[in-house]
């Protein structure tokens, strides 16, 4: 077996809705065998995430988050990917980092949107201004055509310099005002208090909520949840680890029985918006399952191209 060293060039022969289908099929597989090992050193954080899905294979990826790194000009977020083959257990590919993730992440929300977003939306709100943001600009253009995409960051300027990379998105100012306007919301911050207030959403509202991935991190507020009907990417991955549901839950503002489904009810018709008033919130726990999903994706590509 041939053993693969992948990079960023493999970005040219990726797309999302085909990443999209690739997640769905591999929902279809046995459910994954997740392990998650969290170790945090103050606001520094060492995520270590293994999954092996029967008929897939397996893969471990760790990830150092950093958030002070980019004072220092370093990327807050590195690691790597490996991915080892079913049958055997042998080594196939190391697969890049940043690749891999920016493609998980967002065709996460990518999947979660497609099912959940009503499909006239076209209004589009992106709450932060990283890495994280950018791809759900690419991601969102391709789930959307047209769609009017605006971005919302605490730092306006951070704002301004990423909408100049993407012609035709535009900047807010107020926060309130542009959630009110929005269809489809996006959080892709590291906020430890909600920014989003559920008083804020009109019906009809969908929000990718993709930013907190630890206990004490919140991007929305009690009453969003209270307002919405609630998925997961992975009930798994999220419940127990991520503050977003965690902590309401602990304090009896939801119960795990509110969290109506995850990618595995694809398939039953479980995932999915009843009625175009209702708001709907998927989490993006991003867990290990996804993480191999997508590197088994991105060596298919790689391997079909030669």
């Amino acid at each position: 077996m041939n053993f693969e060293i992948i990079g960023p060039e493999a970005e040219a022969l990726l797309g999302w809705h085909a990443l999209a289908d690739a997640l769905e099929a591999g929902h279809r597989l046995p459910v994954a065998g997740i392990g998650d090992t969290f170790l945090y050193r103050g606001a520094d954080t060492l995520l270590s995430r293994s999954a092996w899905i029967d008929g897939m294979g397996i893969a471990v990826k760790s990830a150092t988050i950093f958030p002070g790194n980019p004072a220092r000009g370093i990327a807050a977020v590195n690691g790597g990917v490996m991915l080892y083959s079913d049958a055997a257990g042998l080594p196939e590919a190391l697969v890049d980092f940043h690749l891999v993730t920016r493609w998980k992440t967002a065709g996460d929300s990518f999947l979660a949107a497609r099912h959940l977003a009503r499909p006239d939306a076209r209004s589009v709100l992106i709450v932060g201004a990283g890495k994280v943001a950018a791809s759900m600009i690419a991601a969102y253009r391709a789930l959307i055509p047209g769609a009017r995409i605006t971005l919302w960051n605490r730092t306006a300027r951070a704002a301004h310099a990423l909408a100049t990379l993407h012609p035709g998105v535009e900047v807010a100012e107020d926060l309130a005002e542009a959630v009110g306007r929005a269809e489809v919301i996006a959080t892709t911050t590291m906020a430890a208090e909600p920014l989003i207030r559920g008083e804020w959403l009109r019906p009809g509202t969908h929000l990718d909520l993709i930013g907190a991935y630890r206990p004490d991190m919140r991007e929305v507020d009690d009453e969003a949840l209270r307002r919405a009907r609630i998925f997961v990417d992975s009930r798994a991955t999220t419940l127990a680890h991520i503050g977003e549901l965690k902590d309401p839950i602990a304090r009896g503002v939801i119960s795990q029985a509110d969290i109506l489904a995850d990618f595995y009810d694809i398939t039953a018709g479980l995932f999915r918006r009843r009625s175009a008033d209702e708001i709907t919130i998927a989490k993006n726990g991003g867990g290990a399952h996804l993480d191999l999903m997508t590197a088994r994706f991105i060596l298919e590509r790689v391997r079909a191209a030669k």
